[in-house]
C-alpha cells in the first residue's frame, strides 16, 4: 500500500470515528495497525474506540502502547488515566492525569480530567483547585463546567453546583450533560417539581441515559401529588427503557440445600444507613449455609467497609467501572444469589445490568423504598405492615417476601451520646423536630406541620439537613414557611454534620420528633427513637409512607401511628401537653428499642436466611420442572 493509500485509509477511518460508526472505524485502524504497527494515530485511536465501547481494559492496552510511540501526548497521556479509572486502578489513573498536565500546562481538558480522577478518590479540595485552573484556561469549556458541578455537589454547594451548569450551557446550549447537571443540583436543592422537569428535559435529549430515569424516580417519590398508580406505571416505564432479555443458562447446580453464595451490591457499605440495617445481617448470617460476595460501589472505603470486609468470601469495589465490566465479573464470579441494595438511587444505580440476569435469583432490598420495576428483579423484602398483603402486590413487579414482622433491624453508630434531660423541662417551649432528607418535605408535610405549631403556642420546629449553611437554600425554605402559614421565627435550620455522634446530638434539642409524609424516615425514625425521642407518623398508602408505622409497631409504639391529617396533628398535640409523659418516654425508650424486634439482630438474620433459602428452593423447583418439560 502507498503512502497515500495509507493516508486515505487513516482519513477514512476517522470518518467513521467521528460519524458513530464505530465497527467500521475499528476494522480500519486494525488495517492500518498490520501495516504499520507503530502508527500512533491508528492505535490510539483504537484505545479511544474500546473506551467507548466500555471495554477500559482492552483501552488500556492500547492507550499504553500509543503513549510508548508517542510519550509528549497529552491527550493520550489523559485518555489512559481515563481508561485506568474505568478500571478501578486509581492510583495509575492519577499518575497518567498528572503526566498529561506535566507534558502541557495549559491543557484545561488534561486539568478537569485530572479533578475527577482526583474526586474518586474523596479529594475534594484538591479537585477543586484543578477545576479552578482547567476553567481559567478555558471559561467556555463546558465539560468541565458540568464536571466542576458535580465536584460541588459532593462538597453540598448546590447553588453554586447550579451556576456551574448554567455556565455549561451558555458555553454549549446544545450539551445535554448540563441539563442533567442542573436536574440533579436542583434535586439536590430539593427543588423537586423543578428537578423532575429538568430530568424530563435531558432525557428527551438522552434517552438512554437509565442513570437520570432513576434519579427522577427517586424523586417523584418525594410527590405527594401521585397516585400509587400513576407512580408504579412510572416504574414500569423503566423496564421498557432498559429493555427485556433472555435468561442465560446458569451453570450453577441447582441442588436446594447445598451452601448458597450470595452476592450483595451496594454503594453503601462504608459508614451510611444502609450499613446500619445491613451490618447486623451480615456479621450474623449462617456462614455454613452462606458465602458472601461483598460489592461495593463508591470510592469511599472507612472502617465500616472493613469490618464488613471480615465477613466476605470476596470484596470488590466497582466505583467508576462501566456496567458491562462489572457484569462480567459478577457473572465470572457465578453467584446464585444477588441482593440489590440501591434501587432507583440515580448514580448508584445498577439495575440496568439486573435487567440482564446476573444470577438465578435477584433480590432488592433496603435502599429503594418502591418496586424496581424490573420484571428481571424476581423478589423484594418487605413485611407486612410496609407492604400487606392482598393489597400491595398489584404495585411490584417483584414477588414481595415478608419475611419478618419488620423487615428492618437497626444497629446504632459506634459513637452515640447519651440521653439528656426533656429539652422542654423547667416550662421552655416544646421543640418538634424532622431530621429526615430535606427533599421529603413537601407542601402538604409542611401544611401539616402548620397545623401542629399552631395548635402548641410557642413551639419550635428544627430542620437538619445537607445544604442548609447556603444562604439561597435557607431563604427558599423560609420562603416556603411563610407560604404554608408556618411561623418563620419559630423555626431553626441547621446544617449537616460532619460526624454522626454530632449528629446525634441534636436530638438533644428535640421533644418530639415529625415524620415526613408521602416519604416516611427510616434511619431518622430509628436514631430518634435511640435518643429517646418519639417520632409521630402518618401512615399512607405505599411502602414509603408505612415504614415509620412498621418501625413504631417493632418498637412497642403503634399509638403513634396516625391514620389521618387530623389524628397526626391530635397525636402530636397531646405529646407536647404532658411534659410527665415525655420525660418518662425520654428515660425509658432506648431500652424498649433494645429489647424489641428492631435490635434482634440473629433471630433477624436467621429469618433473612430462611428468607434466602425459600427463594433458592423456588428457583430450584421451577428449574428441575423445565428440564423434565
Amino acid at each position: 500500500m502507498t503512502p497515500p493509500q495509507l493516508q486515505r485509509l487513516i482519513q477514512d477511518a476517522v470518518a467513521h470515528h467521528r460519524a458513530g460508526r464505530l465497527e467500521q472505524a475499528a476494522e480500519l485502524y486494525r488495517r492500518v495497525r498490520l501495516i504499520l504497527p507503530n502508527n500512533f494515530d491508528a492505535v490510539q485511536l483504537s484505545g479511544v474506540i474500546e473506551l467507548q465501547q466500555n471495554r477500559p481494559a482492552e483501552a488500556v492496552k492500547f492507550l499504553e502502547r500509543a503513549l510508548k510511540i508517542e510519550p509528549k501526548s497529552a491527550v493520550c497521556a489523559m485518555r489512559l488515566g481515563v481508561a485506568l479509572t474505568a478500571c478501578g486502578r486509581a492510583g495509575e489513573a492519577e499518575y497518567f492525569s498528572r503526566r498529561a498536565v506535566q507534558i502541557d500546562p495549559n491543557y484545561a481538558e488534561g486539568w478537569s480530567n485530572l479533578a475527577t480522577c482526583l474526586k474518586s478518590q474523596d479529594r475534594l479540595r484538591e479537585a477543586i483547585d484543578c477545576h479552578h485552573r482547567a476553567l481559567t484556561l478555558k471559561p467556555d469549556f463546558a465539560m468541565g463546567w458540568y464536571n466542576y458541578g458535580l465536584t460541588l455537589n459532593i462538597f453540598g454547594r448546590f447553588v453554586e453546583a447550579l451556576r456551574a451548569y448554567d455556565r455549561a450551557l451558555a458555553a454549549d446550549p446544545s450539551y445535554a450533560k448540563g441539563h442533567y447537571g442542573r436536574a440533579q443540583a436542583l434535586q439536590l436543592s430539593y427543588r423537586i417539581p423543578e428537578a423532575i422537569a429538568a430530568y424530563e428535559r435531558f432525557l428527551l435529549l438522552e434517552p438512554g441515559c437509565h442513570e437520570a430515569r432513576s434519579y427522577r424516580l427517586l424523586a417523584l417519590n418525594n410527590l405527594d401529588t401521585l397516585t400509587r398508580e400513576q407512580l408504579f406505571a412510572e416504574h414500569v416505564k423503566f423496564n421498557a427503557a432498559v429493555g427485556d432479555y433472555p435468561v442465560p443458562e446458569f451453570r450453577q447446580s441447582s441442588e436446594p440445600n447445598r451452601r448458597l453464595r450470595v452476592a450483595i451490591l451496594s454503594p453503601d457499605l462504608r459508614a451510611h444507613s444502609v450499613a446500619y440495617f445491613l451490618e447486623p445481617l451480615v456479621r450474623h448470617l449462617d456462614q455454613e449455609q452462606f458465602e458472601l460476595y461483598l460489592y461495593h460501589d463508591h470510592f469511599r472505603e472507612d472502617a465500616v467497609s472493613q469490618r464488613f470486609k471480615e465477613h466476605a468470601a470476596v470484596w470488590r469495589n466497582f466505583v467508576g467501572q462501566p456496567n458491562p465490566v462489572i457484569e462480567q465479573t459478577i457473572r465470572a464470579d457465578e453467584p446464585d444469589i444477588i441482593i440489590d441494595l440501591a434501587g432507583h438511587t440515580g448514580m448508584t444505580t445498577r439495575l440496568s445490568i439486573f435487567a440482564r440476569h446476573l444470577a438465578p435469583v435477584q433480590i432488592n432490598y433496603l435502599g429503594y423504598p418502591n418496586t424496581t420495576g424490573l420484571s428481571a428483579m424476581h423478589y423484594r423484602f418487605t413485611d407486612a405492615l410496609a407492604d400487606p398483603p392482598g393489597d400491595s402486590e398489584a404495585f411490584a413487579t417483584e414477588a414481595l417476601v415478608r419475611f419478618s414482622s419488620t423487615a428492618w433491624v437497626y444497629q446504632p453508630p459506634d459513637v452515640t451520646p447519651e440521653i439528656n434531660t426533656l429539652p422542654s423541662g423547667n416550662d421552655r417551649p416544646v421543640t418538634f423536630g424532622c431530621f429526615n432528607n430535606l427533599a421529603k418535605i413537601n407542601d402538604a408535610t409542611l401544611a401539616l406541620w402548620a397545623r401542629v405549631m399552631a395548635a402548641v403556642p410557642a413551639s419550635r420546629l428544627l430542620l437538619k439537613g445537607w445544604g442548609l449553611a447556603e444562604e439561597a437554600t435557607r431563604q427558599q425554605y423560609f420562603a416556603r414557611f411563610t407560604a404554608a402559614g408556618l411561623p418563620a421565627d419559630r423555626i431553626d435550620l441547621c446544617e449537616r454534620t460532619a460526624e454522626v455522634g454530632e449528629h446525634l446530638y441534636h436530638y438533644h434539642r428535640v421533644d418530639i420528633s415529625l415524620d415526613t409524609f408521602p416519604y416516611h424516615g427510616t434511619t431518622t425514625t430509628c436514631e430518634s427513637l435511640w435518643m429517646g425521642v418519639p417520632v409521630v407518623t402518618l401512615r399512607g398508602d405505599r411502602h414509603a409512607s408505612r415504614v415509620s408505622a412498621s418501625l413504631l409497631t417493632a418498637a412497642g409504639h403503634p399509638e403513634w401511628i396516625a391514620h389521618s391529617a387530623e389524628e397526626y396533628v391530635r397525636l402530636a398535640t397531646e405529646l407536647a401537653g404532658d411534659r410527665g409523659k415525655l420525660t418518662r418516654l425520654r428515660a425509658g425508650l432506648r431500652a424498649e428499642l433494645k429489647a424489641s424486634t428492631v435490635f434482634d439482630y440473629e433471630g433477624q438474620a436467621a429469618r433473612f436466611g430462611s428468607a434466602l433459602r425459600q427463594c433458592w428452593r423456588s428457583y430450584c423447583c421451577r428449574s428441575t420442572a423445565l428440564a423434565v418439560v
